[in-house]
């Protein structure tokens, strides 16, 4: 879900958690038409999507990854009530919630 110019992405957003088993419709609805969009329109942008499907129970089994060229993007979008609130509603639906940033590197990062 890259924007159609080609970003070279330098940070990696990972979002990891479990969707809560009696809330998948409104997970998917919320993100798909709320959260991925919002983040992109601050200019951090969907990569990949994980789904854990055989390992351990003691790690979530999704992980979201977003992409930007730039750190102020980052701290900017860490700074806005825009952020406070998507990730709030988010966690209304999800369980094990944690996130992080990285130097991007193409692949599965932890």
């Amino acid at each position: 879900m890259l924007p159609s110019q080609h970003i070279r992405p330098k940070y990696k957003l990972i979002l990891f958690y479990n969707i809560q088993p009696d809330k998948q419709e409104q997970y998917y609805r919320y993100v798909l038409s709320t959260f991925v969009p919002a983040i992109q329109k601050m200019g951090v942008y969907m990569h990949m999507a994980w789904h854990v499907a055989y390992g351990t129970q003691d790690y979530p089994i999704r992980k979201i990854e977003f992409v930007t060229e730039s750190a102020e993007v980052l701290r900017q979008l860490f700074e806005s009530s825009e952020w406070e609130d998507l990730e709030n509603k988010l966690q209304r639906y999800i369980s094990d919630y944690e996130r992080k940033v990285v130097d991007f590197r193409n692949g599965f990062q932890l």
